[in-house]
Formats: structure tokens, C-alpha cells, sequence
């Protein structure tokens, strides 16, 4: 049987590729950069192996014999004292499994971008023919948008890519990164006094890992499907949160943009001498407040790819999370 390879594994969205994999019994290999770790998370039925997409020696080691390799890993946090991380990680490690795809033959490759990678004005939609040729605002921004050129070109090398473009992802998987589903648990502890401003899109994590699996089985090379089931601004995803929760209290009142600004340039400042993240990283806040809205189509009418409505995940999640 043939071997896929996935990298970031660990993360919720490589987890749920993994599980999307198991599904349909293929014989999966998790790069891993700590085997305990990915152990203890990750299914029996899936081998790990030491290695780090920084690491180029070990990824010729992981990748030799399979034919599939989906490239998950990456460094998605809003704020780092050093920056330089993003391009070591996003950016240099994308280029080295680039390298040693190419090297191995791999028959498929199925990148996780972002959709910060294309780009709309507030309040409109867009597609996947929208990618922002200009640089974005954040170091991270600007470090998947290096990254997803690296594997454009790479195409022309021979690399048979295809790209995924998740919105904020929440749910069942890995809870050790901040995001949506940090956002339900403070939301139950009573944690969180304000609301941020803004929005963002938002789609259920295993629907991604499915979402990532079907494009391997019948995307053309070199398509992108974004994948992304709704739009929310915080007060309505906290609505819903609280509802699902079972609880009647009422949504946290929502920050003023101009102090949202403030708390994080003064957060950042503060940041660099504690070397604690900020309050509220600049990044997050300018994530929040793009309010442009991601069109699923191309993935629903070309994968069948169907999306659970957010009512039903945030239920799922909740139950998952143990907090109902």
C-alpha cells in the first residue's frame, strides 16, 4: 500500500487530514517533531517520524516511499519577539519540502495556504482567482503569501500541487493553539469582558481534513479551493457560543476599534520587554477588522465538498471540548 505523508499533524487542521485519511484507509505517515507528543495525539493506525520541516535531511528520511504528501505544518501565531521564525518555518520549511518532493517524485501535493493570501476590499467577497499581489500587513500574512508563491512555482518544476485555502478553523483536534476554540472555552469560564471588533470566516475542522482529501482525489494540479462555510462578526459567533452553551447571559459588549488600536500598539511595545504575547497582537486585530468574505463554491460544485452549518459545529465542538 502506498504511503501519504502529512506534516504539521500535530495542528488541527493536519490532524484532521489524518483522520480524513484513516477514513478511507490509507496507510499514513505523521512527520512529527516530538514522537511522544504525536503519540499521544495522533491515532494508532498512523506511523509518525522524527523530523522537522526545517530539517531537510529529515525529510528525505520521511518521505521516501510514499506517494502522496500534504504539507500542513506551518507557524500560525499573530505575534513573535523574533519574526524571523515565520520565514524559517512558513517559508524556508515549505521550500525544503518542495526540495524533497521533487527530489522523491511524489504524485500529489497538497499545500495548507490561508485565505490571507488573496485579497478584497472590507464588505466584498472573493474567490480563488484573487491572490493579493502586494504584501500583506503581517509578518505571518506575508510569509504564507512567500510560501504559496515558492509552491506556484514550483509547478513549473514538476511539484503536483494544489492548494487549500482554510478560513478560521475550529473544532474537534488539537487544542494547544489559540483560536476559535479557545475562544468557546474563555467564553464558558466567564473570561472574556470584551468582545474584540471585527469578524472573520469561519469552517469546521474536520470538514477541512475532508475538504483537503477530496481536492488530492479529484483536483486538477495547480487548483485552489478555498474552504470556508460562513461569515461571523464576534458578538454573532459569541450569540451562538452562548446558546449552544446553554447559558442565558448575554454577549460581552464589543471594544471600540480605536481602543482595540491602542491596547494593541501599546501591547506589542509592552511585549518586546516581557516577551509575553500582546493582549491583543496587531495582527489578530488587523485579521479581525478586514471583513471581506470568502466564496466556497469552487469547492462545493467541483470536490462536493459539503460544509457543517456553525450552529451544528459549534454543538459538536462544545461536546468535544466537555463543556456541556
Amino acid at each position: 500500500m502506498e504511503t501519504t505523508l502529512v506534516t504539521g499533524a500535530t495542528g488541527l487542521v493536519g490532524f484532521n487530514i489524518v483522520q480524513a485519511l484513516l477514513k478511507r484507509n490509507r496507510k499514513v505517515t505523521a512527520l512529527v517533531r516530538s514522537l511522544k507528543k504525536g503519540r499521544e495525539i495522533l491515532p494508532p493506525e498512523c506511523d509518525v517520524v522524527q523530523g522537522d520541516v526545517t530539517d531537510p535531511a529529515s525529510l528525505t528520511t520521511a518521505m521516501k516511499d510514499c506517494a502522496s504528501v500534504y504539507h500542513a505544518a506551518g507557524f500560525p501565531e499573530q505575534w513573535m519577539k523574533d519574526p524571523d521564525i515565520f520565514q524559517r518555518v512558513n517559508v524556508d520549511g515549505t521550500k525544503n519540502i518542495i526540495d524533497a518532493a521533487l527530489s522523491s517524485g511524489v504524485q500529489r501535493f497538497i499545500y495548507t495556504s490561508t485565505i490571507d493570501v488573496f485579497a478584497a476590499g472590507s464588505g466584498e467577497t472573493y474567490d480563488e482567482r484573487a491572490i493579493d499581489t502586494e504584501p500583506k500587513g503581517t509578518y505571518y500574512e506575508r510569509s504564507k503569501q512567500a510560501a504559496d508563491q515558492l509552491v506556484t512555482d514550483a509547478i513549473n518544476r514538476g511539484l503536483p500541487a494544489i492548494f487549500l485555502h482554510p478560513a478560521g478553523v475550529y473544532g474537534p483536534g488539537p487544542t494547544a493553539s489559540p483560536g476559535i476554540n479557545d475562544f468557546i472555552q474563555k467564553l464558558h469560564r466567564r473570561a472574556i469582558p470584551l468582545l474584540l471588533p471585527g469578524g472573520f470566516p469561519v469552517v469546521f475542522a474536520p470538514d477541512v481534513g475532508e475538504g483537503h482529501v477530496l481536492a488530492e482525489e479529484k483536483a486538477e494540479v495547480g487548483s485552489r479551493f478555498i474552504l470556508s462555510e460562513s461569515y461571523c462578526n464576534l458578538p454573532g459567533l459569541a450569540e451562538i457560543v452562548l446558546a449552544e452553551l446553554g447559558t442565558h447571559r448575554k454577549v460581552p459588549p464589543v471594544m471600540p476599534v480605536p481602543v482595540g488600536k491602542v491596547i494593541s500598539v501599546m501591547g506589542e511595545w509592552i511585549a518586546q520587554l516581557t516577551n509575553k504575547p500582546p493582549l491583543v497582537p496587531k495582527g489578530q486585530l488587523h485579521f479581525l477588522l478586514w471583513d471581506a468574505r470568502p466564496q466556497n463554491r469552487k469547492a462545493k460544485e467541483q470536490l462536493g465538498w459539503s460544509p457543517t452549518p456553525i450552529r451544528q459545529g459549534i454543538r459538536e465542538t462544545i461536546s468535544f471540548l466537555k463543556l456541556a
